[in-house]
């Protein structure tokens, strides 16, 4: 192996595990900052489901979710990544976010790649309808940051817009998504619009445990379905301050998908 592909490769590697270090150290500490504040607002987890919540995070409050992902599509094609996402709510009803892979390894036949993966920024907003439903509407772009091979998306700009409805009732929670997506670079026979149906329901057990399934799926004329199912459980250690743990795997013909996740979501600081 050449030296230089070497050294990248140490660099990534690097790279991924003081992050994977960083994650540890604020999953240790936040807690214990977060108890002196248990009274204040909570951590709005949007992971790891496909879908998304109508609410939007505690208004003035950064919000960070982060996480570990390997997805295993064949006997030799894998796929691990590290998501990071930024969230900001300026009111109850308007916000924005910012996701990117930080660290991405593909591996297949070919060999294996490392690097950034793509971003993504989102500007969404509530409408409410009374205390226990609400809708929502989300913009976003998918930019395309990752090298040849880790995209996460067509590899141009991919456009976004979703509808959402959420609804709680009782220790039950639900939020349906549809998202149509236009694709910057689609290949070639195939639509640019992808349209996505995510639908999730979710239970606390207690004041600390939840757990959810969510069944998705895609279609694109000119390329095949996806359907998947997710199961996940979270863990609110303080109010501010959420992991979580799940597994999903497509309903499809032939070899399945399988992915494997955990991250956390932390109300960090108040910016205004």
């Amino acid at each position: 192996m050449d030296r230089r592909i070497r050294a990248s490769l140490r660099a990534h590697l690097r790279a991924a595990s003081r992050f994977g270090a960083a994650a540890l150290v604020a999953a240790a500490l936040s807690p214990a900052r977060a108890a002196a504040d248990d009274d204040g607002p909570s951590a709005t987890p949007y992971r790891p489901s496909v879908s998304t919540p109508a609410a939007l995070s505690a208004p003035g409050w950064l919000e960070i979710e982060a996480g570990l992902q390997h997805d295993r599509e064949s006997a030799v094609a894998r796929r691990d990544s590290a998501p990071l996402t930024f969230k900001l709510a300026f009111t109850p009803d308007w916000g924005v976010r910012v996701g990117v892979d930080v660290w991405v390894r593909g591996r297949d036949d070919a060999g294996s790649t490392n690097g950034v993966g793509d971003t993504s920024v989102v500007v969404k907003r509530r409408f409410a309808i009374d205390d226990d439903s609400a809708f929502g509407v989300e913009a976003g772009i998918g930019v395309p940051t990752a090298r040849k091979g880790l995209e996460g998306g067509s590899g141009k700009p991919d456009w976004s817009l979703t509808g959402i409805y959420s609804a709680d009732f009782g220790p039950w929670h639900s939020d349906v998504n549809v998202v149509a997506t236009r694709l910057g670079g689609p290949e070639a026979g195939t639509s640019r619009t992808e349209v996505l149906l995510a639908a999730g329901l979710s239970r606390a057990l207690g004041d600390r445990w939840s757990v959810g399934a969510e069944l998705s799926g895609t279609h694109r004329k000119g390329v095949e379905d996806t359907r998947q199912l997710l199961l996940a459980a979270s863990y609110s250690v303080t109010r501010r301050f959420v992991v979580d743990v799940g597994a999903a795997r497509s309903l499809r013909s032939g070899t399945p998908v399988w992915s494997a996740f955990t991250g956390f979501t932390w109300l960090a600081a108040r910016v205004f």
